[in-house]
C-alpha cells in the first residue's frame, strides 16, 4: 500500500509544527520519495538525530508503506 506526498507532509508537520515541508513523489510510485523539512528544531541537532526525528514523526511506515524516503534537513537560515 502506498502513501501520499500529503500524508507524509502532514505526519512530519504533526511532530514539527513550525517545519517547512517540500515532499516529491519521485517516481511516481507513491513509494518513493524525497522530503526537505526546514525547523527550528533542528538548529545545532546533528543530521542523523534530524533523520531520526523525522523517521519517528513517520510512525512506523519507513519499510512498510513508505519505501524509500531522501531526506534533507536543516534549519532555518
Amino acid at each position: 500500500m502506498a502513501m501520499a506526498a500529503s500524508e507524509i507532509e502532514a505526519l512530519i508537520k504533526a511532530a514539527l509544527p513550525d517545519a517547512r515541508v517540500t515532499v516529491e513523489d519521485l517516481a511516481g510510485d507513491g513509494d518513493h520519495y524525497a522530503a526537505t523539512v526546514v525547523s527550528e528544531t533542528f538548529r545545532g541537532v546533528p543530521r542523523v538525530r534530524q533523520h531520526q526525528i523525522i523517521y519517528a514523526a513517520l510512525r512506523g511506515r519507513m519499510g512498510g508503506e513508505l519505501h524509500a524516503l531522501a531526506l534533507q534537513t536543516s534549519a532555518p537560515e
